[in-house]
């Protein structure tokens, strides 16, 4: 700890790190142990953040993450939004394709930035907002394929006719952005997505995540 941090708010933001870790939540004795304080400076941090919503405990005195978690991460999503849209940009008009940036949201992928290309006759209309299973589509499968590691190199996923028929997509999932699970993708109304789509769309997830760092 330097001298202009606050020793009392970095522990407090570890107990809340500890907690997002864990399904099962974590007792006071535990979480003294994980942060190598005695239990009454445990006590004082849960008591603060039950204060703000951040910290919730059940019946069984298991302290878990609380809704307050969750109000705080919706106002990322503009953020978020707001760094992408250069690449997106980019990307949807060189491709002539409409261009998203995904996140995860519980069992679901949620688009929460869209770009149409300017040029094109016609595009697939893709709306921010839209959700769908993370196991059907270009998008929410390039997060899992992420999740799983499947390749040691940054990938990319095809799919065709998942959640539009007549529709083709491809996605690279965001790669080495602490705290944001998603991935850059395009739509496109085509039976089979041309060769050198999958490159550009890494490029671009790779142009994401450099200005979410």
């Amino acid at each position: 700890m330097t001298a202009e941090t606050s020793q009392t708010l970095d522990r407090g933001l570890k107990v809340l790190k500890l907690l997002a870790d864990t399904d099962h939540g974590l007792t006071v004795t535990e979480l003294s142990q994980k942060l190598g304080v005695n239990r009454t400076v445990v006590y004082r941090l849960l008591a603060t953040l039950e204060q703000h919503a951040l910290v919730r405990r059940d019946l069984g005195g298991r302290a878990r993450v609380g809704l307050g978690v969750l109000r705080l991460g919706r106002q990322v999503h503009p953020l978020v939004r707001e760094a992408a849209l250069p690449a997106l940009r980019s990307l949807a008009e060189d491709i002539g394709a409409t261009a998203h940036l995904t996140l995860v949201d519980g069992a679901d992928a949620l688009a929460v930035a869209v770009v149409e290309p300017s040029w094109t006759d016609y595009h697939v209309a893709y709306r921010a907002g839209f959700r769908h299973p993370l196991d059907r589509g270009a998008a929410g499968r390039a997060i899992l394929a992420a999740r799983q590691k499947l390749a040691e190199e940054p990938g990319y996923t095809l799919m065709h006719g998942e959640l539009e028929a007549g529709a083709s997509g491809a996605a690279a999932p965001l790669l080495g952005v602490t705290g944001v699970e998603g991935s850059v993708g395009v739509v496109m109304l085509a039976d089979a997505v041309p060769e050198r789509v999958g490159p550009r769309v890494v490029d671009a997830a790779r142009e994401v995540a450099e200005a979410l760092r």
